[in-house]
């Protein structure tokens, strides 16, 4: 492996300390680094448009070569990320700058030992699954992608929402909580752990559906087949009112939702690779981050 996209972060690396690290520590051993703003219109453009004139390969993808796109941040990078370049088929590497890092993986100070690894093409790769929500208002259908979750949760003042939930066309159950979780295994994780939500060995396939803070004391989790189909329709409020909810995708996009309205969820076709160096197995990384 020598060619590489950085996905810089101005927040997590205000002075490129880290940027010029990695950057320095590849070219000195061959390797070919292409620094990315951490924005969802830079990545695309550099990652899906095509090449200049000028271009060593004129008339090909910006990503001809490229073999890795190095993350800097943390979990919420990795999945904005993982979104802009899902249609590339390159694998995903996080260099964790955050706090849990469950996803970006790669500690900052080990930084070296794992390029060294990427160079020597000592990795392996995980095909993570995503979802894909097809959200149907009364003015349009839009379709959006998440690697961990879709919540559906309530945007305005606070109140209790109320969710039909239907799966493969059955009617499952009509949820009152503050919000629905539709998590990947990947995301179980994340807001799904959060809400009391199972964890997962994130190479499984499947879907979790989880309410958050449910308004009765025998709902739990359900965990669901990844060729399930999941309905939720937005019902009215327990007094009759209309209710607005947000449907957001991995936390970086949402889409603003109504009495009426509806979003299907089912696994994508699509998955993510994420490149993986440590050979310790998930109940020990997960041993590690919950003792930190």
């Amino acid at each position: 492996m020598k060619h590489f996209y950085l996905i810089t972060n101005e927040v997590k690396d205000p002075q490129g300390q880290y940027t010029e690290r990695i950057t320095a520590y590849l070219e000195a051993r061959g390797g070919v680094v292409t620094c990315v703003d951490n924005t969802a219109e830079a990545i695309r453009t550099a990652i899906h448009e095509p090449r200049t004139e000028n271009s060593e390969t004129a008339g090909g993808s910006e990503n001809d070569g490229a073999e890795c796109v190095l993350v800097l941040g943390g979990d919420g990078t990795v999945l904005r990320a993982a979104r802009n370049i899902m249609d590339s088929d390159i694998p995903l590497l996080g260099v964790n700058l955050g706090t849990l890092g469950y996803l970006a993986e790669v500690e900052i100070g080990n930084i070296e030992q794992a390029l060294g690894w990427l160079l020597a093409d000592d990795y392996t790769r995980e095909e993570r699954m995503m979802l894909e929500g097809l959200v149907e208002t009364g003015k349009q259908t839009e379709e959006n992608y998440a690697l961990n979750d879709i919540v559906i949760s309530r945007c305005g003042s606070l109140q209790i929402l109320t969710f039909d939930i239907y799966v493969n066309g059955q009617f499952l159950n009509c949820y009152s909580a503050d919000g629905m979780i539709v998590a990947t295994p990947t995301g179980s994780t994340g807001y799904n752990m959060s809400a009391g939500g199972p964890i997962v060995e994130p190479a499984a396939s499947l879907l979790l559906l989880t309410p958050i803070c449910p308004h009765t004391l025998n709902t739990r989790s359900i965990v669901l087949a990844s060729e399930d189909e999941i309905r939720i329709e937005i019902s009215q409020g327990k007094d009759g009112s209309m209710q607005t909810v947000e449907a957001n995708f991995d936390g970086s996009h949402k889409i603003i939702m109504q009495t009426g309205d509806s979003i299907m969820i089912r696994k994508a076709s699509k998955t993510t690779g994420i490149l993986k160096l440590n050979t310790e197995s998930f109940l020990a990384v997960l041993h590690k981050k919950m003792s930190e």
